[in-house]
């Protein structure tokens, strides 16, 4: 079968950089125990966590052991079950989505304190490779979601009836987003959502049917509006940041207002929206004698996070669900204006008792929901270098959620086949947005060579 292969060690270049991914031919797996089922991916997702792995990027490094290389990325997965050998309920033929939690009894070792309360994304056997080898642990063996067959266990599966392709994809993103919604014990009517992404939009649209009566105002970007030129320089001139589509679509998933500027300017718009006064009391940025109770933090960055704890009022909530890890900060505002600072890194079981996951399911399933217009970029694995430089730039290139599709799906051959044929004067000047066919992805490709 055909998948992304992030390179062994033994390939990675020379001077410490970032190790490289390919289209390889490797051999197709199978359930190595009872339980276990073969998925075809009918679209998965590139995530900040899989961008994260080819940049070798130490700012983000993991907990735990690294991922054993080489491996195939992709963890946001819908699929239809390939294989299944000695399951309770999955059956080939089955769509379904894929939660990407492997805790101790999947992995072969006796439940933990974590997994025991079904908590599998804090499990505190991490750092142990499993007997059953890299079919748990991740690894070429298994496969990810980058390919055209991966591994998957069936207590990390869910069925997916009526949710369609496109919503099923985001599943991973809006398990993320709910649980660090929940990580905030709401105290107040004013919040802000610090980003710009999929993680970002689904936090928003969450926050609005966790707490319909919340202001939210969400940060599109403290820097300015320009991108650098390092994700500039792979993509088509013609793609440029449409900030009024940016702006229009966040209010519509239920944001009250979006904001771009400076960190002085955002701490200034703070200041106007709750009538409070600028304190600067040797901080970074000024303080506000009454600020925001909660801010999410979707970038986990150092300007990020310090932006965060100046927005918020005394005794204010910071949820950190970036890829935060080692940052340089000045701590004074938390312990001087008795700030709390909440992670948020997976999702599993909620405190209410109820599986992230099946919040997820009972969401996408209603049509009401916010979700379909989130999947802009759909790509072969064969044009995966479009796709990730199409990822990486983000809103620059239109870009919300960039997925991998399988060729013989339903909804590409559908797609293809009532796509019209494009006029004989076309300059190509159409930004790459919804629905990207096999037409632009060729033309990208050679604006690139």
């Amino acid at each position: 079968m055909r998948a992304l292969v992030l390179g062994a060690a033994s390939s990675v270049r020379r001077g410490g950089g970032p190790p490289r991914v390919s289209l390889q031919e490797i051999p197709r797996p199978r359930p190595p125990a009872p339980g276990w089922v073969v998925v075809r991916p009918s679209l998965t997702g590139i995530a900040s966590a899989d961008l994260a792995l080819l940049r070798a990027d130490e700012a983000a490094a993991p907990v735990g052991p690294r991922q054993p290389l080489p491996m195939v990325p992709g963890s946001e997965v819908v699929g239809v079950v390939e294989m299944a050998r000695g399951t309770r309920w999955a059956s080939e033929g089955q769509r379904v989505l894929v939660e990407p939690n492997a805790g101790c009894v999947i992995r072969g070792f006796s439940p933990c304190s974590r997994c025991a309360a079904g908590e599998t994304e804090l499990c505190e056997n991490r750092d142990r490779l499993s007997s059953l080898g890299t079919a748990a642990d991740g690894g070429l063996a298994s496969g990810g979601g980058w390919s055209e067959a991966m591994l998957v266990h069936e207590e990390m599966l869910l069925p997916a009836d009526g949710i369609s392709d496109q919503r099923g994809v985001l599943g991973v993103a809006l398990a993320t987003a709910i649980h660090a919604v929940l990580r905030w014990n709401r105290r107040g009517d004013r919040v802000a959502v610090i980003g710009s992404g999929t993680t970002t939009r689904l936090l928003v649209a969450a926050l609005r049917r966790l707490h319909p009566d919340v202001d939210i105002t969400v940060i599109v970007d403290a820097r300015g509006p320009q991108r650098s030129g390092r994700r500039r320089r792979k993509l088509p001139n013609r793609l440029a940041v449409d900030e009024r589509g940016v702006a229009g679509a966040l209010v519509e998933l239920g944001a009250a207002r979006v904001w771009r500027g400076s960190p002085e300017q955002i701490v200034d718009h703070a200041a106007e929206l709750v009538s409070a006064r600028r304190l600067r009391q040797g901080m970074p940025l000024p303080v506000l004698d009454r600020g925001l109770d909660a801010v999410f933090d979707c970038r986990g960055t150092a300007a990020s996070v310090t932006l965060g704890l100046a927005l918020l009022r005394s005794a204010g909530t910071l949820v950190v669900s970036g890829r935060a890890a080692r940052l340089e900060l000045d701590w004074s505002a938390l312990w001087a204006r008795e700030l709390t600072i909440a992670g948020s890194g997976g999702f599993g079981r909620e405190p209410a008792g109820w599986r992230t996951f099946a919040a997820v399911r009972e969401w996408l399933t209603d049509a009401t929901f916010p979700a379909d217009s989130l999947v802009t970029h759909r790509y072969p694995l064969d044009a995966f270098e479009t796709a990730l430089a199409t990822a990486a730039a983000g809103e620059a290139a239109g870009a919300i959620k960039v997925v991998f599709e399988d060729p013989s799906s339903p909804l590409r051959r559908r797609r293809l086949a009532e796509e019209p044929e494009e006029p004989a004067g076309d300059d190509g000047d159409t930004p790459l947005l919804l629905a990207s066919t096999a037409a632009r992805v060729r033309r990208d490709d050679e604006a690139q060579s």
